[in-house]
């Protein structure tokens, strides 16, 4: 699985937080792996996994930061697609040191493209030019 693949799996569970408390997630990560869609090897389940479960921790702190830079746009406004692309994006460019601003952005672009509306790829690259 290439590493977009990869952290098309990480949108698609983390999506899940927002339907499902945060209790719940451990079930709803066995029921996201059963799914033929989503099917990786065990190396990539866990990888996923463990992502997910890092941004879920630094959620508050990611929610936060969104709301400091997303002037008029506070995350319980947001389209849950376009806030789950964001939160990944943000973790990625505050916490993941593996990952380069440019290119957690540019990904964060081709999932809005991908999963979101129309607007979704500029509103998301509009947010995540002010953490740049």
């Amino acid at each position: 699985m290439s590493r977009r693949e990869i952290r098309e799996q990480i949108f698609k569970l983390l999506f899940r937080i927002e339907f499902n408390q945060k209790e719940e997630m451990a079930q709803q990560e066995a029921f996201f792996f059963e799914d033929e869609e989503n099917e990786a090897s065990e190396k990539e389940s866990i990888q996923i996994s463990k992502k997910v479960n890092r941004i879920v921790e630094k959620l508050e702190e990611i929610d936060r930061s969104l709301n400091e830079k997303a002037k008029g746009w506070e995350t319980d406004r947001m389209g849950k697609v376009d806030l789950t692309i964001l939160r990944l994006a943000v973790y990625e460019i505050l916490f993941d040191e593996e990952i380069p601003t440019g290119v957690a952005i540019n990904e964060a672009v081709e999932l809005a493209k991908k999963f979101g509306q129309d607007s979704s790829a500029a509103f998301v690259n509009g947010v995540l030019a002010k953490f740049a």
